[in-house]
């Protein structure tokens, strides 16, 4: 597995680093078997240290865990227990989806774009809002089954996921509701 071990304006020991893959090379070798490699990002928030860390898996989905402390190597820790947490706990399900599926996730392009406003209009319910692009850059979105994405969701820690439906081929969306349940967008189903 490759491991990146990158500090944000703070320096990364040789002790620490050695710490983080032998501990996180555990957690992966006992639950996920086959990972590619894996992000692990240390930086300093106000007086906390930050932990945050990507295990991509040769199955296309990626584990993210985040830890904050006062110490660095407390830090690692807090991500390292949330990892061996998720990766336990989707283990079974990880598997599942594995055997299924011959092949790794196949990912096409897609264009992301910021927008910003390039001005405020005074009347809002008539005047136009008219934006400008500030960054134009390329997304990948993967074809997934729905309950691989909804998996991806979970395992990401993100908010929403687009993806490519491998039922029908169209674009969908899955999210987290206000609720806390799981939101689904299929086009393709509407009526």
């Amino acid at each position: 597995m490759r491991y990146q071990i990158t500090g944000k304006h703070i320096d990364i020991g040789e002790a620490l680093q050695t710490h983080v893959k032998s501990e996180l090379g555990e957690i992966v070798e006992k639950y996920a078997q086959r990972p590619t490699d894996a992000t692990i990002v240390f930086s300093k928030s106000g007086y906390e240290h930050v932990c945050e860390a990507v295990i991509h898996l040769s199955t296309g989905l990626n584990a993210h865990a985040k830890g904050h402390a006062t110490e660095i190597y407390a830090a690692f820790e807090s991500c390292r227990e949330k990892m061996d947490k998720q990766l336990r706990r989707y283990k079974r399900r990880l598997r599942n989806h594995h055997s299924h599926r011959t092949e790794p996730v196949e990912y096409g392009v897609g264009a992301s774009y910021i927008l910003a406003p390039t001005q405020e209009p005074e009347d809002t319910d008539t005047a136009p809002v008219s934006h400008v692009i500030i960054a134009e850059m390329e997304a990948k979105i993967p074809a997934l089954t729905v309950g691989e994405a909804v998996m991806q969701l979970e395992l990401g820690g993100q908010k929403f996921l687009v993806f490519r439906n491998m039922g029908h081929g169209g674009v969908n969306v899955v999210y987290v509701r206000d609720d806390g349940n799981i939101g689904w967008i299929d086009p393709k189903n509407a009526t």
